[in-house]
Parts: C-alpha cells; structure tokens; sequence
C-alpha cells in the first residue's frame, strides 16, 4: 500500500466546530502535525466578522505552536454564497467575501484559498450557470494572482452543485479560466459518488491537482477513514 507522511497530512478545524479554535490547534500538536487547513466558519474564524487584528492574533497563536497553515477553507456551501448565482447582487456579495478571505488567507501565509463552483437552478440552462461560475472565478483568479496565492477549485457532490461534480467538469474549468493561479483539488466523496478515483484526475489534469480532501462517507459525510464504506486502501493505491 502506498505510504504518506506525516508532513503530508493536514488537519482541519471543521472537525472540531464543537471546540474551541485554540483546542483545535493543541490537539493538532499532542498528534505531532505540521500543517493545518483553517475552515473559515463561526465561531473560529468567519471572515464578515473579524478585524485584521483578530485575524493576526489568530495567526500568533496559530505561529506559537508551530504550525502552517496550508489552506484557507473560508465556508461556502451553504447559504449565502455562490459564485454562480443568477442574482447579481447575491453573486457580486459572493465574489466581496472570496475577496476578503484571500486577504485573510494572506494574513495566515496560506499559499492555497479553497473555492467551489457555486450552483444554478435546476430549471435553467446548464450553460448560463457554467458561465457565470467561470467568469467569477475568473475574477477570482486575478485577485489570487495579484496576492501570489493559489486557488484550489473543489468539485462538489451532484446535491451540492450542478456546475463541477466530476474530474471531466473540473478539466473543462481549469481550461475555460485558464489562469495559472486557479488549480484543482480533489475530495474524495464527490470523487467516490461520481464512480471516479484518482487515475481520473491525475490522468488527466497531473500537476493541475494541488490539495486532497482525504475523507470516508457512507456514502456521504466527513467521516475517519474505517468509519464509512470506501474502500479506501484500494482508493489510496490508485
């Protein structure tokens, strides 16, 4: 079986949102982890509600235990953002907040900013929804680039977005912006859902790819690999 190391392994805040932020990152030190991925979501760290000092002061405590923070995961699937909007001013408030977490991911020296695609209505033309989502994270891409960050785009499950649910989707977006700050990652529950695994990004996209969400479900969820229902051995040797 393919074997990682430890300093590629990231834990995640998300995990702990019935903890305190500060008991997130001790627990990240007792298991000897370098590298944290910050989700941007109250009452840790949401970015509509902090100062630039309280973002700092997170950073100094994040700095006091000695760790890095790998990725600005600011929370983006549930009301109300979405960058593919059909509504303006709900898709231009959308594009303000992905705005200022890449300021904050700046100030948490994050060299990823994790975005989704956003959603259209079901009842629309597909194309229209594909369009707006590119022309966002075209905008995106040049705040990224301007602040020498990446953006990790994330391909949702099928009930979440109706724009990037599989590998094929995510190629034809990285293609369609086409900015070198905008990569691809992958999350292994909409990847098992969509019947793909690794091979299907890799093959495909190879160094495109920069952040994994390695996670188990059943079939669904954010749950310990062993806890859910993938075979997750066959899926790490892929």
């Amino acid at each position: 079986m393919a074997k990682l190391s430890r300093r590629q392994l990231t834990g995640m805040n998300f995990h702990y949102k019935h903890y305190p932020f500060e008991y997130f990152l001790d627990a990240m030190v007792r298991y000897e982890l370098n590298n944290i991925e910050v989700w941007g979501a109250s009452p840790h760290f949401y970015v509509e509600n902090m100062s630039v000092q309280e973002i700092r002061n997170v950073k100094k405590e994040i700095d006091r235990r000695n760790l890095s923070v790998i990725c600005f995961t600011p929370e983006q699937c549930v009301y109300p953002i979405n960058i593919a909007a059909k509504e303006v001013d709900i898709r231009e408030k959308s594009i303000d907040y992905f705005k200022k977490s890449a300021l904050a991911a700046k100030e948490l020296d994050s060299p990823l900013l994790l975005v989704t695609p956003g959603w259209g209505y079901e009842n629309e033309d597909a194309k229209e929804a594909w369009k707006r989502s590119e022309e966002s994270l075209e905008k995106l891409a040049q705040v990224a680039g301007e602040l020498d960050l990446t953006l990790a785009l994330e391909p949702l499950t099928r009930m979440e977005t109706n724009i990037i649910h599989n590998a094929l989707q995510l190629k034809l977006m990285l293609e369609g912006v086409n900015h070198p700050n905008l990569k691809g990652m992958i999350d292994t529950i909409p990847m098992a859902l969509a019947g793909e695994d690794f091979t299907d990004y890799f093959n495909s996209m190879n160094e495109e790819i920069v952040h994994i969400h390695f996670i188990d479900g059943k079939p669904e969820g954010h749950l310990v690999w062993g806890d859910g229902v993938y075979r997750w051995k066959r899926i790490l040797n892929s």
